[in-house]
């Protein structure tokens, strides 16, 4: 038999190309458009974008696709390592890719550019960041970290409560609100660890479980602060409905 042509040896190569390039995209087949890099709380970019993608289409995320692995994120990681039996790290390894990939066999991939990550910041304004900075600091200098970010999420727990105004700086400044705005304090430069505290509840961490109120029981008179459903003590703050 005659040995096909390079022509018709290149034709060939194009058909069965096609064929596997087809067979990739079939509707059913998944295809991962991740790296195999290990994803972690911190890690940006297109493969968090995809990892989000994919855990909000199994409906384990609630949080922005954004391409920033924060706290929502990561626990909703924990969640599907639960859920399939494997130790929850809240870090995507090989075998956490392999299972998401099998469990979401449905998932059409979708190209997300750059230039759509957010970078943490989603919706909010420097403006917006600098002055939540600012009330933790004023309200919570003296807590730890879990402090600070408790006081950052119950500001954006507000935003999401419809019974609350609909901007960071309508929040803050609503009259009463917040102590450190009725003493000056809200003026204070605060330190890198506020800002901290503020990125990482943008990025999902509410350690507070749904507040949209606090006190100290060490200072507060209020009889209608106390009648609040309370949470969980954090700190020297007690977090409520």
């Amino acid at each position: 038999m005659a040995r096909p042509s390079q022509s018709a040896r290149w034709l060939m190569h194009l058909i069965l190309s096609a064929v596997v390039a087809w067979s990739l995209l079939a509707p059913g087949t998944a295809v991962w458009a991740m790296s195999d890099k290990t994803l972690m709380k911190g890690s940006r970019g297109e493969d968090v974008y995809e990892l989000q993608d994919r855990l909000k289409f199994l409906g384990l995320y609630r949080g922005a696709v954004d391409g920033v692995f924060g706290w929502n994120t990561y626990w909703s990681v924990r969640s599907f390592q639960s859920g399939h039996g494997f130790s929850a790290t809240g870090q995507v390894d090989d075998r956490t890719r392999r299972a998401l990939l099998e469990a979401t066999k449905a998932y059409k991939p979708r190209h997300h550019s750059s230039t759509h990550v957010a970078g943490g910041m989603g919706k909010f304004s420097a403006n917006d960041i600098k002055l939540m900075a600012n009330a933790v600091y004023g309200e919570a200098r003296g807590e730890p970290l879990i402090g600070q970010v408790a006081v950052a999420a119950v500001i954006l727990n507000r935003l999401d409560d419809p019974r609350f105004p609909k901007s960071i700086p309508a929040i803050i400044f609503q009259p009463g609100a917040f102590t450190a705005v009725s003493d000056g304090q809200i003026w204070l430069t605060p330190k890198p660890e506020a800002r901290k505290a503020v990125m990482d509840a943008i990025q999902g961490w509410d350690p507070t479980d749904g507040a949209v109120y606090y006190f100290n029981p060490a200072t507060a008179t209020s009889k209608w602060i106390w009648s609040r459903p309370q949470i969980k003590k954090i700190g020297k703050h007690i977090f409520c409905r």
